[in-house]
């Protein structure tokens, strides 16, 4: 069965320290997207607070709880039968995440805490316990991830046997130098990921500079063939396409992405530390 699902990602202004603004400026991106029929929006991470912190007190003070009314009030722009993710720093108690909620039907319906942390993200956020995550909602069965857990394969391969349909990956890539006319690798990282599961992927990215980081600028849309769809053009800070979702991961007539697996071959990559050192060289 083919659907279609229209989808956006979206880069707001985001500024580091300013909750009450970047909230504002959510609520905004929200308002001015086109929402038509079953629509997907992915925002970027910590889209609420910024993302270069000073230290982990400040960054304590741009947390919010996940119920928080001020976080949750974003509901209010996304329509009953669309769906929005939207990254935030979270607090829970003592404990600090880098978070996302997914919303739905006007209220949030799933909360995901990312699992790889970054650089100096320990130093902050506690690491969330899921691989990932996917949450039925009206549209889809929507995968969720954040940054760099996309970087590990096993990731959104392990959402795609779950039955996601389309990978929401709100992101802050900062800018690595690369060959002329190359891809970022982390949207190559993307495309092989999206391709090798079928998996169509929605990324929100950052632009501009923030505490001396450059942003990438990455926000794409790739289909389930690892090509990327859309992209924002020139000064425009959202990248829009339609996705045609179908229950199956064929690759022509005769293959499938999933059911060709042989896990009877690969079983050491998902055992403990000493199967894996008998691999030789």
């Amino acid at each position: 069965m083919n659907r279609k699902l229209r989808v956006s990602a979206v880069t707001p202004d985001i500024v580091i320290g300013d909750l009450d603004g970047n909230l504002a400026r959510l609520h905004n991106a929200l308002r001015a997207i086109e929402w038509t029929g079953p629509y997907l929006a992915v925002l970027p991470e910590l889209a609420t607070s910024g993302y270069v912190f000073t230290d982990i007190d400040e960054a304590r003070a741009l947390s919010l709880r996940a119920d928080d009314a001020r976080l949750t009030a974003l509901a209010d722009d996304v329509p009953a039968d669309c769906v929005a993710v939207v990254g935030f720093a979270e607090v829970d108690g003592d404990t600090l995440y880098n978070s996302a909620i997914v919303i739905g039907d006007g209220k949030v319906v799933g909360t995901y805490r990312k699992a790889h942390l970054w650089a100096a993200e320990p130093e902050i956020f506690a690491t969330g316990v899921e691989a990932g995550t996917v949450i039925d909602t009206a549209i889809c069965r929507l995968g969720v991830a954040i940054c760099y857990d996309n970087e590990f394969p096993e990731l959104p391969r392990r959402l795609a046997l779950r039955g996601a349909e389309v990978l929401a990956l709100p992101v802050n890539w900062p800018l690595v130098d690369r060959p002329e006319g190359e891809h970022a690798p982390e949207t190559i990282q993307a495309m092989a990921a999206a391709r090798s599961s079928q998996l169509a992927t929605v990324i929100a990215d950052r632009r501009g500079t923030e505490r001396g980081v450059r942003w990438t600028g990455g926000t794409a849309v790739i289909g389930p063939d690892g090509w990327i769809k859309a992209t924002p053009q020139g000064d425009e800070t959202i990248a829009t396409a339609v996705l045609d979702l179908t229950d199956s991961k064929a690759i022509g007539d005769r293959n499938d992405a999933l059911a060709d697996r042989r896990p009877d071959l690969y079983r050491d990559l998902v055992e403990s530390g000493e199967a894996a050192t008998d691999i030789p060289d």
